[in-house]
């Protein structure tokens, strides 16, 4: 009959073993408390350190002087941006803007590769000259989701019949668009985006001018949000 193969381990053996099992188990669990998963189809990312931002004197929701603030880079033809539109930005109005938790401020960071960008980062400023920022900006985003997923395309005509269906002042509207009054302020947004770190879109900062911010790049999660939120609220 022929023999079984045996393996005999040593006591010590299986105690080292064990010991790099639970320091590895124990590394990936502290390694998770900085990485923030992106939504689907994107990498990972982590949470970076603290950093600085110019509010400027964008448009905001909120309390002006709520102890967190959240600065967005955005571009209006970004579909990771209108995903955080969809899925995020109404739970964060809902549980911190409306309740005097958090100020959320909307700068403009069109990328070269979306041509409707530019022309709709001015549409904003200009809709903002009527008091209709954020109509503005939820018509652009809707729009498009109207037409289907990834990146759509519209036309400086498309922007122009939007703001007259969200009640704008065409001639108004249409003047400030045709003379590009806003385009030196959208440069301005994007410098100062790129000064502050941002390299792609969307990128939020969280946090408050006394303590710095922390950057979520990417379009994470509520849950992301509520967890940072959450821990700058208590600071």
């Amino acid at each position: 009959m022929a023999k079984k193969d045996t393996l005999t381990i040593k006591k010590s053996t299986l105690r080292t073993i064990s010991i790099v099992l639970f320091t590895l188990i124990i590394g990936i669990y502290l390694g998770s408390q900085f990485f923030i998963p992106k939504a689907p189809g994107t990498t990972t990312t982590t949470i970076q350190q603290r950093a600085s931002v110019s509010i400027d004197d964008d448009p905001s929701l909120g309390d002006v002087n709520a102890p967190v603030t959240i600065v967005e880079f955005s571009d209006f033809q970004c579909p990771y941006c209108r995903a955080s539109f969809r899925e995020v930005l109404p739970e964060l109005k809902a549980n911190y803007v409306n309740t005097g938790k958090v100020r959320f401020v909307y700068r403009d960071f069109p990328l070269p590769f979306h041509p409707a960008a530019q022309p709709s980062a001015e549409a904003g400023e200009c809709a903002d000259d009527q008091g209709k920022f954020w109509e503005m900006h939820d018509k652009i985003f809707g729009e498009q989701d109207k037409q289907g997923t990834g990146t759509i395309t519209f036309t400086d005509a498309d922007l122009k019949s939007w703001a007259a269906e969200i009640g704008l002042d065409s001639v108004k509207f249409n003047s400030c668009m045709d003379s590009h009054k806003y385009k030196a302020e959208v440069a301005k947004d994007l410098s100062d985006g790129e000064a502050a770190g941002v390299q792609g879109t969307p990128t939020f900062f969280v946090g408050n001018a006394k303590d710095g911010y922390i950057i979520i790049p990417g379009a994470v999660s509520y849950s992301v949000f509520k967890q940072v939120v959450d821990q700058e609220l208590q600071r």
